[in-house]
């Protein structure tokens, strides 16, 4: 399993992705801002990739020079292997290489099967930002 750089190919496969990863209410609020994201900086956008099939995916923003883990999704089948936290060193990476002031994680409803994933990573409570609309790429 390598984590990578997502690519133009990437586009379907990550869309099916997310369909399968996360909740349709989910999906929905999502796939706008991942749109945004890619047309913005799409290297903020990291992949993981399992014999030629997409199985992960992490999508990043920076906000007011902030690093901000917007969405996880891990396709169900390869959950609990280590895919996010992999996903979520590769943006770690950026975010430092970057010299972003510090790294928040999206708060909303739809991260939260996501958090202890974070907590567990060293990203406490303080560092949950629970203001998801303020984000530039939720529009």
């Amino acid at each position: 399993m390598q984590v990578r750089s997502f690519q133009l190919s990437d586009v379907s496969p990550v869309t099916e992705l997310l369909q399968a990863a996360l909740s349709e209410e989910c999906f929905e609020k999502t796939i706008e801002p991942f749109s945004r994201q890619l047309s913005w900086d799409s290297d903020l956008i990291v992949v993981a990739e399992e014999e030629g099939e997409i199985v992960g995916a992490l999508i990043g923003t920076i906000e007011r020079n902030y690093g901000c883990y917007f969405r996880i999704a891990v396709h169900p089948d390869f959950r609990r292997r280590g895919i996010g936290r992999r996903l979520v060193s590769a943006m770690e990476s950026r975010f430092q290489a970057r010299k972003v002031n510090g790294i928040y994680v999206v708060g909303d409803e739809h991260n939260e099967a996501a958090l202890p994933l974070y907590e567990a990573m060293g990203y406490g409570e303080n560092q949950i930002f629970k203001s998801v609309r303020k984000l530039s790429i939720v529009g």
